[in-house]
């Protein structure tokens, strides 16, 4: 047999692989399960034995999170990595791990040693504008990106976007990732066309008024995609 270590795998029929070491919670009490996972992951252990029926769910993928974060900490601090971010993160999860990064910061000795949170990215629109996360962001210092700028498209046929459209000579494309950036937002826009490419970038000559950008707060939660942060988990 080929030599093994606690970082060989198994190829699966899937195509996907398994470690060899397998670490079981079976009947691991929910208040213990965190440190027991998170010192796991700390000894080299890749693949966590979890089950609904074992009643630990939650605090084992608690710990994974955790190891997640600390490892992009270490990264950073070690130059591979310039800065952390995170996605789709509900005020209560970012709550959860700037707490987690207070405890790394008294553990491992003071300021920086938990990492930051620097960016974050969010489904962002005047449908959705999540002003309890988008304040959170502002008090912290923390960027806020915005996928699905555009809405998909969808929302080009409402009587806002395309007076708006209309009065600046602008698509409604143009419209709202113009509202992205006057919110603060760095937009992230796609496509696989190239005209389109060029207008989304086409949108630094020119600015909407405060009453326009009044206009489109719609006051809607409307996602176009999915939405991971009212999640309890």
């Amino acid at each position: 047999m080929a030599n093994l270590s606690i970082n060989t795998k198994y190829k699966m029929l899937s195509g996907y692989e398994i470690p060899v070491l397998g670490f079981g919670v079976y009947q691991t009490p929910a208040d213990v399960a965190e440190d027991v996972v998170l010192h796991a992951l700390k000894t080299g252990y890749r693949h966590i034995d979890s089950a609904r029926a074992y009643r630990n769910e939650g605090p084992c993928a608690e710990a994974i999170k955790k190891s997640a974060w600390r490892a992009l900490v270490e990264a950073q601090q070690a130059g591979r990595i310039r800065s952390i971010g995170v996605s789709n993160y509900g005020v209560h999860h970012l709550n959860e791990l700037e707490s987690y990064i207070h405890e790394l910061e008294t553990r491992d000795g003071g300021n920086g040693k938990g990492g930051e949170i620097s960016v974050g990215q969010w489904e962002l629109h005047p449908w959705l504008a999540r002003p309890d996360i988008v304040d959170w962001c502002q008090k912290k210092g923390v960027v806020a990106q915005a996928y699905c700028p555009i809405v998909r498209g969808q929302r080009f046929g409402e009587s806002v976007v395309k007076r708006l459209a209309e009065k600046y000579g602008k698509t409604g494309s143009q419209v709202l990732l113009r509202w992205s950036l006057q919110k603060g937002f760095v937009p992230l826009p796609k496509s696989v066309t190239p005209s389109r490419i060029e207008e989304n970038a086409d949108i630094f000559d020119f600015e909407l008024a405060d009453e326009d950008m009044e206009s489109l707060e719609t006051g809607e939660y409307a996602p176009c995609a999915w939405d991971p942060t009212t999640s309890s988990d």
